[in-house]
């Protein structure tokens, strides 16, 4: 029994300890501020996700590759990702107030591959 009692501790504390937030990745083609189906089903899945964790913040950022060589004209299209995202999150019934939108500036080496032309979704505490 005396074995037992650390384990259970143990147990105990795992239990407590935060867990980091799982990200929600959405796609966007080449130049594009359009949402495809499976997007949108990434979106609907964190906004059902948020919905379980109420007290969490929803975090959306958004990124563009530095493709067009106009960095002002990418990282605009950084903000529009980022403010559809979070606007569908809205739809999806996630509050307003609890949607922090982040623009990722553009930099010249991320260039145009699918990782850059993306927006996170992250719910982390408050």
């Amino acid at each position: 029994m005396r074995r037992l009692l650390p384990l259970l501790g143990l147990t105990i504390l795992a239990a407590c300890a935060s867990q980091p937030g799982r990200k929600y990745v959405v796609f966007f083609s080449n130049q594009s501020v359009e949402l495809n189906d499976t997007a949108r089903n990434v979106i609907a899945e964190a906004a059902r996700k948020a919905e379980s964790n109420p007290g969490s913040i929803v975090q959306v950022e958004g990124y563009a590759g530095a493709g067009g060589g106009d960095l002002s004209a990418d990282a605009l299209i950084a903000i529009q990702r980022a403010k559809l995202v979070a606007a569908t999150l809205h739809e999806d019934g996630v509050s307003g107030d609890r949607i922090r939108q982040t623009p990722r500036a553009p930099s010249n080496g991320e260039g145009m591959t699918v990782g850059a032309r993306r927006v996170e979704i992250e719910l982390v505490a408050p």
